[in-house]
């Protein structure tokens, strides 16, 4: 069953990348977490914000998000229950970015002065916060990759792989069988592509007979050739005890 807490599903997040003690999770506990429910399409922070809170995911799918100057929207990564997506607005004055919600999510907010000061004060929550940072970085290198330089069919397959593979490792989901209420539009604007291609691939992936989907259940019936179809190899996402 999934954590019931918002202190657990952060717990949880944070002991498949870093090696939390209980000392450790007693003052992950006691952070303050303000929590919210919202719908999809509602931004978190906006990009040249000034925030003073950082937020956990605790339910739903969050993009981050960039504009161009005509409007378009690149999403450049996507996060999921326990990920701290503006971790870094701790240290950084102002975001570059905007973070929104992509389905209906639950949201808990943090005090930025009630996180510098556990990190001043506890030494390995600062590091599993940096690791946890690192991680996103790594991630965007890979979405960089992605969009760039793989053909539409594998860029497709890898994304999916990369939900999947993320929502195990926190307990969301078991034997590759997910719930990704996500539109067409938000995976053409994480990959490139128009919802036309979109629908395209994920055609292909089935017929491919790698995926099967109904609604937004989607079950990779095929995970081996799922993941070869993606190209996709965990090692970017530095899981401490990868799922299979």
């Amino acid at each position: 069953m999934p954590p019931t807490s918002s202190s657990d599903v952060l717990i949880r997040k944070l002991q498949t990348i870093s090696d939390i003690r209980e000392a450790e999770i007693a003052i992950l506990k006691s952070i303050p977490i303000q929590e919210k429910d919202l719908s999809a399409n509602h931004d978190l922070v906006r990009e040249g914000d000034h925030p003073v809170y950082s937020f956990v995911v605790l339910d739903g799918l969050i993009g981050s998000t960039k504009y161009t100057s005509e409007g378009k929207r690149q999403i450049t990564s996507f996060f999921v229950a326990g990920d701290i997506p503006d971790l870094h607005g701790l240290h950084l004055s102002v975001m570059d970015c905007n973070f929104s919600t992509l389905t209906p999510a639950r949201i808990g907010f943090m005090r930025h002065e009630i996180l510098r000061n556990i990190c001043d004060q506890h030494p390995r929550i600062a590091n599993a916060f940096w690791r946890s940072t690192l991680i996103d970085a790594a991630i965007y290198r890979e979405w960089v990759t992605n969009v760039g330089r793989r053909e539409a069919y594998t860029r497709m397959a890898h994304i999916l792989c990369e939900l999947i593979f993320r929502l195990r490792s926190v307990g969301r989901i078991q034997d590759h069988v997910a719930d990704i209420p996500i539109t067409q539009a938000a995976l053409g604007d994480a990959l490139g592509l128009s919802t036309v291609h979109v629908n395209r691939m994920l055609q292909e992936l089935r017929r491919e007979g790698l995926i099967a989907t109904t609604g937004s259940r989607m079950h990779a019936i095929d995970w081996p050739g799922l993941t070869h179809a993606g190209d996709f190899d965990a090692t970017y996402l530095h899981q401490r005890n990868p799922a299979a």
